[in-house]
């Protein structure tokens, strides 16, 4: 997929200023849910949302850490597994492509995801005090490069989402004619993928900008630490270029490809069914090809999952930035506490696209198993006549046979079927 704390705005919780030193206030910055570990947010929280809300967030904030390391781990592996089986010579497709690229983008966002999960959640838990080792410049410097890095790499999965759901369709309703059109098509998905990369760098570079690391000092020791500068998100205060960064963001990395995929999501549904419907009607196709249409409709099906797991993760997200930018004291009393619970469902979505690949699509089982669980010299089935090797040739030739010829060559075999039975009836 996707990372969900991609507005820095986020990770303010990491820092107390010195105004608020002096007013007294106690580490409303602090890690992640620390605001709502600070007794004066708490009280403000709990007056506007009863605080079932902000109880649930100190309770999952003590385990959040040690769940996204686990589903990092996992994801991590489980993404080599999909870069490994999609490169194989006989899956490359544009559509394979766009999702070794989507499994590369989710590898680095939860790579970049472990440390900061071990170092902030792990070894100083959530609701522990500032202190010159947790919050030393070397850590939050990795807190910036973090923020960067995965808001780059969750707007680029996001959109080649949306570029998974366009190519899809367009496979549809234009199947590849050629061999020759298949191999252009790949060429203009890799220029495609290349092209999302690069702007989605050139797009948050605003977004990198606004992230500094300003010196602090504790009140008890008179240490330094480091914290990272409020920019005051939902306050009256807020500076003209934040609130302009906010609705750059939320529009260019979470609305617009949201409705993006919606429309094409729509309208790819709504062709795999036309063309079910018309090569059963009016080709009243065999057995046979009844199996290819299943695993055509298999992986149509396998796609629109991937892309409505990235609508539930980034649309309802999108919003909350919107009202967060809009509405006031809605990031500190409603999207602060949310923060941790939006990380770990887009974390699970880089994570399960494996489960679903395997579940949903017979090719890419077929070449996991025997990429990674056959430990013996593939053997003929007796029943069959074919080993895993012809299977997966097999299901490559009918992936890259031109399907109009294929429709054709069905066609012709049913009007001489009709024109024997013609003759025999005639006779």
């Amino acid at each position: 997929m996707a990372y969900s704390g991609t507005w820095p705005e986020k990770y303010k919780r990491l820092l107390v200023s010195r105004d608020d030193y002096g007013k007294g206030v106690c580490d409303r910055w602090s890690p992640w849910f620390s605001a709502a570990n600070c007794e004066e947010v708490m009280k403000e929280n709990q007056s506007a949302s009863g605080g079932d809300l902000l109880v649930f967030a100190q309770t999952y904030a003590a385990y959040h850490g040690y769940i996204s390391i686990f589903v990092c781990i996992f994801g991590i592996v489980t993404n080599v597994f999909n870069i490994t089986v999609l490169t194989r010579k006989h899956m490359r497709t544009p559509v394979n492509l766009i999702l070794t690229w989507l499994a590369v983008s989710d590898i680095i966002t939860m790579l970049s995801y472990l440390p900061f999960a071990m170092h902030f959640y792990c070894i100083y838990p959530a609701d522990a005090n500032k202190s010159t080792e947790k919050n030393s410049e070397g850590w939050m410097l990795y807190m910036i490069f973090h923020i960067n890095l995965a808001a780059t790499t969750h707007t680029v999965s996001i959109w080649l989402c949306v570029m998974l759901a366009i190519v899809r369709y367009l496979h549809i309703r234009s199947p590849t004619k050629a061999n020759s059109m298949r191999l252009q098509r790949i060429k203009q998905s890799r220029y495609g993928i290349l092209f999302i990369y690069v702007s989605s760098a050139l797009i948050l570079v605003p977004n990198y900008m606004s992230n500094k690391l300003l010196p602090d000092v504790l009140p008890d020791s008179n240490e330094t630490i480091y914290v990272l500068r409020d920019l005051n998100l939902g306050k009256n205060d807020t500076e003209t270029m934040v609130l302009i960064n906010v609705w750059i963001y939320a529009f260019t990395a979470k609305l617009v490809p949201c409705l993006l995929m919606l429309i094409f999501g729509s309208l790819l549904i709504y062709n795999i069914h036309v063309k079910i419907r018309q090569r059963r009607k009016i080709l009243q196709i065999s057995g046979a090809s009844s199996l290819r249409l299943s695993e055509h409709s298999r992986t149509t099906k396998m796609l629109l999952a991937v892309i409505i797991l990235f609508l539930l993760t980034e649309l309802p997200q999108g919003v909350l930035i919107i009202l967060s930018a809009c509405v006031e004291n809605f990031y500190d009393q409603v999207y602060l506490l949310l923060g941790d619970v939006m990380d770990i469902v887009a974390l699970v979505n880089n994570a399960v696209n494996f489960i679903l690949y395997c579940s949903m699509s017979t090719k890419f089982r077929e070449t996991f198993v025997h990429l990674f669980c056959n430990f013996h010299p593939l053997r003929r089935s007796e029943d069959s006549g074919y080993t895993l090797t012809d299977r997966l040739a097999k299901l490559d030739s009918h992936s890259n046979n031109n399907e109009n010829n294929h429709h054709l060559h069905l066609l012709q075999n049913h009007f001489r079927k009709l024109s024997a039975e013609h003759r025999i009836v005639r006779a």
